[in-house]
């Protein structure tokens, strides 16, 4: 395992990087002893990231109980922000919230510190300045190591740099977009971005959420659980390039999920990708191809078919601003409108 520092952060991390909701009893697998010997089996391959969220179900739980006795060999991540209940103040980037997350994050993973502590999505609502001076509160006292972003756009990216900065807060060090063969609209901005700043990235849904792994296939059997559930799942637009994107995993002769996960760590901007397996088998089918580097020839080929920068379709669980989420920030008022 070649392994890559994380941004400025000094820390060093498998280009691989386990990714925890699968985990999740009632999302993932029910049975939280397999799913502890799957974090295992990564733990001895060599992967030593592994990432979580507070609003993954009882996926902190379960990480926390199969790390014990192996934490300190463990670049341990978790999220905060996305809401985790009803009340409306149980989600978001203010300090009331972050300084009551951290806290119960912290107990469920049965540790006194977090290595990496990330904005799991923009909180329009919060200052930039509220949020990261809770967040550099907790590195000062020793909760947490490394402070990122999670989907954010890269106006915000910048801002959250000018405003650590200007006002002496600790930055971000990393930022975690959605990458893969079907998304690479992260590759006009987001990523150059955060490598002008310095800042490590940790990509996540490599394999398009799924589309990726070939098991998805056009007019053919869809064997993904809940497959009726997302919407990209069935976009026919993503479905036409996946027809397209076989035959030169083919002509590579590997497997789609090798040529998915080899495509997004050949990025010079990326740091870590993450790994969702559920089970035991996904999980070694991913990790033998963790050795593959893809040609020129192939990646040519790649971008043919889908061109830099190019989003094909788009992904459910992907961060919409509010400029584009809510028409009243895209139209005018009616009456305006009719008066013009």
């Amino acid at each position: 395992m070649q392994y890559r520092t994380l941004g400025r952060t000094g820390i060093k991390v498998s280009p691989y990087a386990l990714g925890a909701l699968m985990f999740a009893t009632a999302v993932g697998n029910p049975d939280p002893d397999d799913a502890a010997r799957v974090i295992h089996r990564a733990l001895d391959a060599g992967i030593n990231f592994v990432d979580t969220a507070d609003v993954y179900g009882d996926s902190e739980e379960v990480v926390g109980r199969a790390l014990k006795g192996r934490r300190d060999d463990v670049v341990l991540a978790t999220k905060f922000s996305r809401p985790t209940g009803q009340d409306p103040n149980h989600q978001g980037a203010s300090r009331r919230w972050i300084v009551t997350a951290v806290e119960n994050s912290l107990r469920r993973l049965q540790t006194d510190h977090i290595d990496l502590y990330q904005l799991h999505r923009p909180d329009p609502d919060t200052d930039f300045e509220e949020t990261l001076s809770a967040l550099t509160d907790l590195i000062r006292c020793g909760k947490v190591r490394a402070i990122g972003t999670s989907g954010l756009p890269a106006s915000d990216i910048v801002e959250a740099q000018w405003v650590a900065e200007r006002r002496g807060l600790a930055r971000p060090h990393t930022e975690q977009p959605a990458y893969s063969l079907l998304n690479r609209g992260v590759e006009r901005e987001v990523l150059p971005v955060a490598q002008r700043y310095g800042m490590g990235t940790l990509v996540w849904g490599p394999l398009g959420q799924g589309l990726l792994t070939g098991r998805v296939r056009k007019d053919g059997p869809n064997d993904l659980r809940r497959a009726h559930m997302f919407q990209h799942l069935n976009d026919q637009r993503r479905l036409d390039v996946v027809e397209q994107l076989i035959p030169v995993a083919a002509e590579a002769g590997l497997p789609m999920t090798h040529l998915a996960m080899a495509f997004v760590i050949a990025h010079p901007g990326v740091t870590s990708a993450l790994l969702g397996p559920r089970t035991m088998a996904h999980l070694d089918d991913l990790l033998a191809g963790v050795d593959v580097a893809l040609s020129d020839d192939i990646l040519d080929r790649i971008d043919e078919i889908v061109p830099p920068g190019t989003d094909i379709g788009r992904l459910d669980q992907e961060y919409r601003p509010p400029a584009i989420a809510t028409p009243g920030r895209r139209r005018r008022p009616a009456a305006e409108r009719s008066a013009a």
